[in-house]
């Protein structure tokens, strides 16, 4: 059986902010992720998968940080794709996807063609609420509930 970890966090403070990366975050079901602008309703949180996220930078050429995606969570050795209801548990915390990220403009002005590549299969991966508070930090187990 694969492993699961979250292999990086990353918060932003408004919509338009660089984003941070951190080695860990607090999350809560009324205030969303410590330091980061969403803070209610069901996109809380993002979570990008690595799998997917290099498949659509392999369809560029082009190697991209994760964090060019402005997601809140990068995760490795899971793909979720058409997943709505689904429940992860990530150190104390249990997100549950609300849905597809949909990619926008924003990623193309990151890098032409990003947008496209990541719209097949969920690539730019899920948004999620907060359905437990807890600790998130680097290197925590992720499990698909």
């Amino acid at each position: 059986m694969m492993s699961s970890t979250l292999i990086d966090i990353a918060v932003k403070s408004q919509s338009d902010a660089p984003m941070q990366r951190v080695d860990m975050v607090s999350a809560e079901v009324s205030t969303g992720l410590h330091g980061d602008y969403h803070t209610r309703g069901n996109r809380q949180v993002t979570v990008v998968f690595k799998d997917a996220w290099e498949t659509a930078c392999a369809e560029l050429g082009v190697a991209l940080s994760w964090t060019t995606r402005r997601a809140n969570l990068f995760v490795d050795g899971v793909v979720l794709s058409d997943c709505a209801g689904t429940r992860m548990e990530i150190g104390d915390v249990v997100l549950e996807v609300t849905g597809e990220t949909k990619p926008c403009h924003v990623m193309d002005e990151a890098y032409m063609g990003l947008r496209d590549a990541l719209t097949p299969d969920w690539r730019a991966g899920v948004t999620c609420k907060i359905v437990r508070n807890g600790t998130m930090r680097v290197g925590d187990a992720v499990k698909v509930l």
